[in-house]
């Protein structure tokens, strides 16, 4: 398929991106690669779940005690 690149860029037809919300555009070794894009692997979403990593069991309910030294 040939579409036509405008100065906004192109339109990628909805039929290609079935179920897709959505996309992943990079340019890989002069080609560009339009990939759905992957939601389990972003750092972004994977934050909280595990805040204290110390050995403590109440860090997150106590982190102001533990970082300032208050009680």
């Amino acid at each position: 398929m040939i579409v036509k690149v405008t100065p906004t860029g192109i339109m990628v037809p909805r039929h290609l991106l079935p179920d897709v919300d959505e996309v992943d555009v990079r340019m890989e070794g002069g080609v560009v690669v339009i990939a759905a894009a992957r939601r389990d692997n972003d750092p972004i979403l994977a934050l909280g779940t595990a805040p204290v990593d110390c050995g403590i069991a109440d860090g997150a309910e106590n982190h102001d005690a533990y970082l300032y030294g208050g009680t």
